[in-house]
């Protein structure tokens, strides 16, 4: 099932212009006029993520997060508003939201930031399982992520294609990372000694995409 999206904003134009563009991308998508009637819904069905304006009649976002991430802190929240400077930002950041968006905002803007927190969602919920906190400091180290991503690419490599793909001469190097990586059951090793990447790797390198997406906008 795709993930539930709920949009709150009193503007009924943009309102239906962002749960259009979601629905074209394939995210089941509602919306709400208010944050009172959001809370309402929420209430039924707990949503992954919730956009939300700034400025509404009635309850405002910066009344409405923390309202919403006191009941449910597991749901990602952009902020979206017309006033944006850095104090803004960051009062809306203390209030718990997970991202913030300016107006006025690109398409491929809303998508990028939307698909980035359901991907933090997903790794999130993830973290409970056993290893996965130690699986995501392999990300910190960047000849793991390159590691990653090249066997992503390649599918199979040998260890040497390995070291020769990322130009590192000394081997125990590699062969280090390669055996952190192995640990955290990100990459594995067949009897004919070739590495492949984990479905958890896969996993990994999708999330390392969306984030280096995020990061270049």
């Amino acid at each position: 099932m795709t993930s539930n999206i709920i949009v709150v904003d009193d503007d009924q134009d943009l309102r239906e212009s962002i749960v259009e563009v979601l629905i074209d991308n394939g995210f089941r998508t509602m919306s709400c006029e208010s944050a009172e009637i959001a809370l309402q819904k929420v209430a039924i069905e707990i949503p992954s993520l919730v956009i939300v304006d700034n400025m509404m009649p009635g309850m405002g976002g910066m009344a409405f997060i923390p309202l919403l991430k006191k009941d449910y802190p597991s749901v990602k929240i952009i902020m979206i508003t017309a006033f944006s400077t850095i104090d803004n930002a960051v009062a809306a950041m203390k209030a718990g939201a997970d991202d913030y968006l300016p107006k006025p905002f690109k398409r491929d803007e809303l998508l990028v930031a939307v698909r980035l927190n359901l991907e933090r969602l997903k790794f999130e919920q993830q973290i409970g399982a056993p290893g996965m906190d130690e699986a995501f400091s392999c990300l910190a180290n960047e000849i793991r992520r390159k590691i990653l991503t090249t066997l992503f690419h390649k599918k199979e490599m040998r260890f040497m294609d390995i070291t020769r793909h990322l130009g590192i001469s000394d081997h125990t190097k590699v062969n280090f990372h390669l055996k952190k990586l192995k640990s955290n059951t990100l990459v594995a090793q067949n009897r004919e000694k070739t590495y492949t990447l984990t479905p958890q790797g896969e996993k990994m390198v999708d999330y390392l995409s969306v984030l280096s997406q995020r990061i270049s906008d």
